[in-house]
């Protein structure tokens, strides 16, 4: 049987469609026994969810290394 530190990896992976076939039996094994890990794959799955849709855009590298410059020029 798998750990909980397993079944938080094992998640991560499915939700990216990184699991295998063995991985994804595996995690819903462990859920069947764990209500703690039930809950934090529910959580994590919403939370991924969220993100998607949310269409979070991060700054360019040249923008981030532009502050970066910006920052330590003032301190």
């Amino acid at each position: 049987m798998k750990t909980c530190k397993d079944v938080e990896i094992l998640c991560t992976k499915a939700q990216y469609n990184e699991a295998t076939l063995l991985e994804k039996i595996q995690l819903k094994l462990h859920m069947l026994i764990c209500k703690t890990c039930k809950t934090f794959v529910k959580k994590n799955t919403k939370l991924t969810s969220l993100c998607s849709q949310a269409k979070i855009k991060t700054l360019p590298m040249e923008e981030k290394e532009k502050m970066k410059r910006t920052l330590r020029s003032k301190s």
